[in-house]
């Protein structure tokens, strides 16, 4: 019996689903697949990303001073790793990025035949 794929949990990082645990303001890492980068001329050099993680989704705000410092892995990659700060809004939760890691490399252990 075949087995699926194990998902490639980077080190402490919280799923999609766990994020509704942490306080807004609290300092967390997600990770994911990118699904989604929008970046709105209306939103004075913000980019918004969608990660999906295999319980749901994550948005994440760029700010421009972060996408300066990040922008290879904002614009490449396929599977990142971001931390930064709870937000929670009108009943939407964001993390606001701090740092963000490519981490597509981890992808190919998704494709390799479960042993």
């Amino acid at each position: 019996m075949r087995h699926p794929p194990v998902w490639p949990r980077p080190p402490a990082a919280l799923t999609a689903e766990q994020l509704a645990r942490p306080p807004s303001g609290a300092r967390v890492t997600v990770a994911g697949l990118v699904i989604l980068r929008q970046r709105p001329g209306t939103a004075k050099g913000v980019i918004f990303l969608t990660l999906e993680d295999e319980t749901g989704v994550v948005n994440v705000i760029v700010w421009r001073k972060l996408y300066e410092r990040f922008r290879r892995a904002v614009i490449a990659g396929r599977m990142l790793r971001v931390t930064g700060r709870v937000q929670r809004e009108s009943g939407v939760t964001h993390v606001i990025s701090e740092e963000i890691e490519d981490i597509s490399h981890l992808l190919d252990t998704l494709l390799a035949p479960a042993d």
